[in-house]
C-alpha cells in the first residue's frame, strides 16, 4: 500500500435502519445510553418550542457523541485491518472517540487536527494515549476530502462520511424515540453532516412526520449556503469558540444524503450560542461546548418550530477559560 494511502473503514454501502439497530448492539457497553431531560425555558424566548428536550451526549465517556461512531467502526474492523494502527481527522472529539476505542484494542492512534483545535480537546487526545498532528485548516480539510495524510497508512476512520460511523451516530435517534415517543422536530449540530444524517435516518424510520433540522453558526454556515444554492458552495469560515461544527463547504459525498434527510438549517449567531451555553449551565446544570449548545440556541430562536423539540447536546468539551468567560459575561 502506497505511503499515505490508507485502508478504509467502510464495511457496507448505504445507511439503513438495520445498520443502526445492529450498531446499537455492537456499541453497548462502550457508549452510554444518555439521558433525555426537559429544559424549562425561561421568559424571554417567545419563539421557543412548547416542549424543549435535551439529549445529553456531553455525558459520554469522552464528553461527546463521537464515541458511538468510533466504537462501531472499530468493532467492524479486523485485527489485520488495524495492524498498522488507525487515524482520523478531527477538531478534537472524533479523535477522542477513536483514541478511546483504539486504546481498548491496543492499537496506536493518530489524529490530524486543525491549528485552531482547543487545548481541552488536544489534552484529552494525549490523555487517551493517542498522538496528534496539528496542521493549518486548509491542510486539515484536505484530509477530510482525500481520506489520506502523508506518512500515515493505517486504517482511516472518516469522522463524517463513513457509513459505520453514521450508523453509530444514528443510535442517538433510536434512543430518543424510545425515551420520548413521537417528536415534532429534532435539532442537530451540523459539522460535516454525519451526526445529523445518522440521527435523521433513525428518527424518520421510527417517527416519519418528525422534522430534523441542522444547527449552524453564522460564521461557518456551509449547509445553509448549500441549501440556498441547491448545491455545495464555498463560504467564509471564521474560527470561533464553536469549534466542533462548521466548515468552508459541505462535503460533496454528504450533500445528496443531507439534502434528502434534513429539513433545513437553523443559523444562529455566536452571541445566541453563548446565551445557550449560559442557560444550559445555570438552568439545567449542563456543561455544553459551543457546538453542543448551538442546537439549543436554534430551538430557542424558533428555528425548529413549536411542539415537542429535542436538541442534541453533542458535546461538552469546552475550554475552562472559555466557559468561565461566557458565564461571567451577561
Amino acid at each position: 500500500m502506497p505511503d499515505g494511502a490508507p485502508a478504509e473503514a467502510a464495511p457496507f454501502g448505504d445507511l439503513t435502519l438495520a445498520h443502526i439497530e445492529a450498531a446499537r448492539e455492537r456499541i453497548a457497553g462502550v457508549a452510554l445510553v444518555t439521558p433525555l431531560v426537559r429544559l424549562e425555558v425561561p421568559d424571554g424566548f417567545p419563539d421557543a418550542p412548547d416542549e424543549l428536550w435535551l439529549k445529553l451526549e456531553n455525558l459520554q465517556p469522552i464528553g461527546a457523541f463521537k464515541i458511538r461512531g468510533a466504537a462501531n467502526a472499530l468493532a467492524l474492523a479486523s485485527d489485520a485491518a488495524l495492524s498498522r494502527g488507525v487515524f482520523t481527522c478531527s477538531a478534537g472529539n472524533m479523535a477522542q472517540g477513536v483514541a478511546y476505542v483504539a486504546r481498548a484494542r491496543g492499537v496506536p492512534c493518530t489524529a490530524v487536527v486543525p491549528d485552531h483545535a482547543p487545548a481541552a480537546k488536544l489534552d484529552a487526545i494525549t490523555r487517551l494515549g493517542a498522538q496528534y498532528i496539528k496542521v493549518p485548516f486548509a491542510a486539515w480539510w484536505e484530509v477530510m476530502i482525500s481520506h489520506r495524510f502523508a506518512g500515515l497508512d493505517g486504517l482511516f476512520v472518516h469522522p463524517v462520511s463513513d457509513v459505520a460511523v453514521m450508523a453509530g451516530n444514528g443510535t442517538i435517534g433510536l434512543e430518543m424515540v424510545d425515551q420520548l415517543g413521537d417528536v415534532d422536530a429534532v435539532v442537530v449540530p451540523y459539522g460535516g453532516g454525519g451526526l445529523a444524517c445518522g440521527i435523521a435516518t433513525a428518527v424518520k424510520a421510527r417517527c416519519p412526520t418528525a422534522r430534523v433540522v441542522a444547527s449552524e453558526v453564522d460564521t461557518s454556515a456551509a449547509f445553509a449556503a448549500a441549501l440556498a444554492a441547491s448545491e455545495p458552495t464555498d463560504v467564509t469560515y471564521t474560527p470561533s469558540f464553536v469549534d466542533g461544527i462548521g466548515s468552508r463547504r459541505v462535503l460533496d459525498a454528504m450533500w445528496p444524503r443531507a439534502r434528502t434527510l434534513l429539513d433545513g438549517s437553523g443559523v444562529v449567531s455566536l452571541d445566541a450560542v453563548r446565551e445557550a451555553v449560559r442557560l444550559l449551565a445555570t438552568r439545567a446544570h449542563v456543561v455544553a461546548e459551543g457546538a453542543g449548545a448551538s442546537s439549543v440556541a436554534a430551538a430557542l430562536a424558533g428555528k425548529a418550530g413549536r411542539g415537542r423539540v429535542v436538541c442534541v447536546v453533542s458535546g461538552g468539551n469546552i475550554d475552562a477559560g472559555v466557559l468561565a468567560q461566557i458565564l461571567q459575561t451577561h
